[in-house]
């Protein structure tokens, strides 16, 4: 095929999965964050530098580009695994041989565990998915599936305490509700989204009706996040030459299609930072959802870049190391402690990352008690109560950390 056979296709610039076919025989089959962009990049003059011989005489060989869209890169990258798998495309194979494939393993055992096996080491037996010929993309799509589907790995006994503190492993005392995560994983992993769609509200519904609502709000959770994949990492790292830049084209384009900060939740985000004249400082966030704290999703940072009593620099770093967290749920609303200065930090940083979130700021009086908000006026009068508790939140939630982390220092 030539450019100008590409030029006659109307290729969406949408994510999902394309094959390169020779007749009825297909040849590759890729996934892309943007169909019209990957597959215009086959057609480029540096492409036998870019991806080698082997590709370039796939792309002489073909005589015609099919597709298929996914909602989302995540989606494409288990669709991408599932369909080389199935039709072993030659080129796919002859790039790279399948023993170095990744492949997700789910084990047999009472609470099985999630890991990640060469081709070469894969055992009889156990559930497998795969081939995954970009290992760290998988690596990037498990943090964003196991934020979802909490499961256990190779790594969970020596750190069960961390990971259940960060959210990476379930409550292991709930069997039930681990081997739901495990059968729901299995079917993500063969691009069945529907069928765990249907799971997690039959779920839902048995726990409310046991009167069980903390156990049905986390289906809720799970329901929500299924439908709002958020996979920025994936699109970092799906760059066809390898470039190891976000641009701001995709920056753009990944804030109206992909960002997760309309749902039917609101949520609530918001910042504080606390110090004794500029040491120990630290940043907290605080998430209300719906006028409910949710405390599973509270964070703590250790502020590292700053040395002096600079408020604005330490929530700057602070929402940086947050917005690079993208398997996290993105918020409809940030509040911060403070006034212009603090909005304006806020702003620049959401602007950095692609995101169109509103900011507001409250102010204190000497005594240290609510004397404005400022921000959207319409958003302020409707979460106003919202707003003063998430704040009142992160305020309490700093002050502890930081004393927390004062009394320790001062032991040593």
């Amino acid at each position: 095929m030539k450019i100008q056979d590409f030029k006659k296709l109307k290729v969406p610039s949408r994510a999902g999965v394309y094959f390169f076919k020779k007749g009825k025989e297909i040849l590759y089959i890729g996934k892309a964050t943007s169909l019209k962009d990957r597959v215009k990049s086959y057609f480029g003059k540096d492409l036998i530098n870019l991806r080698g011989p082997v590709i370039l005489d796939m792309v002489f060989r073909a005589d015609r580009i099919v597709w298929e869209n996914t909602d989302n890169v995540l989606e494409a990258l288990i669709l991408e695994a599932n369909l080389i798998k199935k039709h072993q495309p030659k080129y796919n194979t002859k790039e790279k041989s399948d023993k170095s494939f990744n492949y997700i393993c789910i084990t047999k055992e009472k609470l099985p565990k999630v890991l990640v096996v060469r081709g070469k080491n894969l055992k009889e037996g156990e559930k497998v998915f795969g081939p995954y010929p970009n290992g760290t993309q998988l690596r990037e799509a498990l943090k964003i599936i196991r934020k979802i589907f909490p499961f256990l790995d190779e790594k969970s006994k020596n750190y069960l305490e961390f990971y259940r503190q960060i959210s990476l492993v379930p409550d292991l005392d709930d069997k039930k509700m681990y081997l739901q995560n495990i059968r729901n994983l299995k079917l993500f992993f063969a691009g069945r989204k529907k069928e765990i769609l249907r799971n997690l509200k039959k779920e839902m519904q048995s726990y409310a009706k046991l009167h069980q609502f903390e156990k049905a709000g986390e289906i809720k959770r799970q329901l929500f996040a299924i439908k709002h994949i958020n996979d920025i990492a994936l699109l970092k790292n799906d760059n066809f030459t390898g470039m190891n830049f976000f641009s701001l084209r995709t920056a753009k384009r990944l804030s109206s299609l992909e960002k997760i900060h309309t749902s039917s939740v609101f949520r609530i985000e918001a910042y504080d930072i606390a110090h004794m004249s500029g040491k120990n400082m630290v940043g907290v966030m605080t998430v209300v959802e719906d006028g409910q704290v949710n405390k599973n999703e509270y964070k703590k940072f250790k502020i590292k870049t700053q040395d002096g009593s600079n408020d604005t620099g330490a929530l700057q770093e602070v929402l940086d190391r947050r917005l690079k967290h993208n398997e996290w749920v993105m918020p409809s609303l940030v509040v911060v402690d403070g006034s212009m200065a603090q909005i304006n930090v806020a702003e620049s940083i959401l602007k950095v990352y692609g995101l169109n979130i509103p900011v507001v700021g409250v102010v204190k009086d000497d005594k240290h008690k609510m004397k404005e908000i400022k921000g959207n006026s319409a958003l302020i009068k409707k979460y106003k109560s919202a707003i003063l508790f998430a704040n009142s939140e992160a305020h309490r939630f700093a002050i502890n950390y930081h004393k927390n982390l004062r009394n320790k220092n001062f032991l040593k």
